[in-house]
């Protein structure tokens, strides 16, 4: 049975240089094989130590029991910070605590289906872009998922299309981001003090900077909007207009600016790493390929109805499979800030602590074929017990993605609409290789050709 590509392992032993140049140019590629099946694995460098998790009682101890003692790390946190400043996936304690009463509210209760017409939209667009691009013998199915997941951002948050000039802008400039922003920066190897500078790129600062800029403009604007009276009731509404229940503040537009950075990050970023992977997987396996675009029909009976994502159970069970495959956030770090003890081994404060869900999702004493594709193991009892402890595509506990519920709509939804439109086909010697970027992408691109099941619809 062919198997989805995987990233070669390192040998297992390498000199903490040869990791450290391994670990900057890729992190999953940088790894041993034996962490697929390690319970903890020991990591040391000159300024610091970590320890990767795979237990899942710990990794339920740092997230969901004690995730107070084990916050974000400052280390990870040191690439970002141009773009993302102090958002909510950046920060801890009280300030992340506000940051999220502020922005749950959102995300709750029948809020999805106020946001699934522009989900809807953006998908009929992006059928529409294909169509146009099936002469060409084969594209890189990673540049339309990101134009797609873009759409969906900047339709459900600001209640405008891809088209519109800014938000074109800001696609672009996060492209130009995403190829110059290494995961890690030197901050996160050396214990740097705050006034020390952290190196970073021209280019990174340059592209995060015209980012911000632009969004910058969006909120000021929409910020006049709501002043006026005449805002759209669309997420980034709901969030400016949004109390702190305990204080009464609200974000101020520079706060607005770096939530509205890490919604297009987290939001158009993963979304998009995982459409691509699925739809690559699809084109792997064509009997699921033809299962799922049969389904995708139920599409055309209720067009737009919210209602209609009840019927697209085995494009949900595709996605949670590419998802569990590959994973769009790799790694997790926190850092632990009291003594502690995992399996017998002394932690201390400031040693680092990776929870990795790209092992996880792949572990071999917790998963059945755990590199195999299989969207019906989630009706098995092993998938069950798994995804409760060892699954992990959103985080989880008090940390867990608040858009989780909304990205389990958007791509099964976009899955659909391209497989009822378009046979799918792997491009013969351009297999793609997993590499970490900023989320989990194709080395060279994620190549497929598409042939359509039908013509364009009006």
């Amino acid at each position: 049975m062919t198997l989805p590509p995987k990233p070669a392992a390192r040998p297992d032993r390498v000199s903490l240089w040869r990791y450290l140049r391994l670990f900057r140019q890729d992190i999953l590629s940088a790894q041993p094989a034996r962490l697929y099946r390690a319970w903890m694995a020991e990591f040391r460098t000159l300024f610091f130590r970590s320890y990767l998790c795979n237990d899942p009682e710990l990794v339920s101890r740092v997230l969901k029991d004690r995730p107070q003692d084990f916050p974000k790390s400052n280390r990870i946190r040191e690439g970002l910070r141009p773009l993302l400043g102090n958002s909510v996936f950046l920060t801890n304690g009280e300030t992340w605590a506000r940051q999220r009463r502020i922005i749950d509210p959102a995300f709750e209760g029948g809020k999805l289906r106020d946001s699934f017409p522009a989900m809807w939209q953006a998908g009929g667009a992006s059928v529409a872009r294909l169509h146009l691009k099936i002469d060409k013998q084969a594209i890189d199915i990673e540049e339309e998922t990101s134009h797609v997941a873009a759409d969906v951002i900047f339709r459900t948050l600001f209640s405008i299309p891809i088209e519109d000039e800014t938000a074109a802008a800001v696609f672009h400039a996060f492209r130009a981001h995403q190829r110059t922003a290494p995961v890690l920066n030197l901050g996160a190897f050396l214990p740097l003090p705050r006034w020390f500078p952290r190196f970073h790129a021209h280019k990174t600062k340059a592209t995060a900077q015209h980012i911000r800029r632009l969004i910058t403009h969006l909120t000021a604007e929409r910020a006049q909007q709501i002043a006026r009276g005449n805002a759209p009731d669309d997420l980034a509404t709901k969030i400016m207009t949004t109390p702190d229940p305990e204080t009464g503040r609200g974000f101020d537009t520079d706060e607005m600016v770096d939530q509205v950075a890490i919604f297009f990050l987290a939001g158009h970023e993963t979304s998009a790493s995982a459409l691509a992977w699925a739809l690559y997987l699809l084109a792997l396996y064509p009997e699921w390929q033809e299962r799922v675009a049969e389904e995708a029909l139920a599409l055309d009976t209720a067009p737009g109805d919210f209602a209609v994502l009840g019927a697209l159970r085995l494009s949900r069970a595709v996605f949670r499979e590419a998802l569990r495959l590959y994973p769009p956030v790799p790694m997790l770090v926190r850092e632990a800030t009291c003594p502690e003890t995992f399996r017998e081994r002394p932690i201390r404060p400031g040693d680092q602590i990776v929870l990795s869900p790209w092992h996880l999702h792949r572990h071999e004493r917790i998963w059945d074929a755990p590199d195999a594709f299989d969207p019906a193991r989630w009706e098995t009892e092993n998938a069950r017990t798994a995804a409760r402890c060892a699954y992990l595509p959103f985080s989880t506990g008090p940390r867990v993605c608040p858009g989780a519920g909304f990205a389990m709509a958007e791509g099964p939804l976009l899955l659909s609409m391209i497989a009822r439109d378009f046979v799918l086909e792997p491009v013969a010697g351009r297999t793609p290789v997993p590499v970490a970027q900023l989320t989990v992408r194709g080395k060279d691109g994620i190549w497929l050709r598409l042939t359509p099941r039908r013509s364009q619809r009006p």
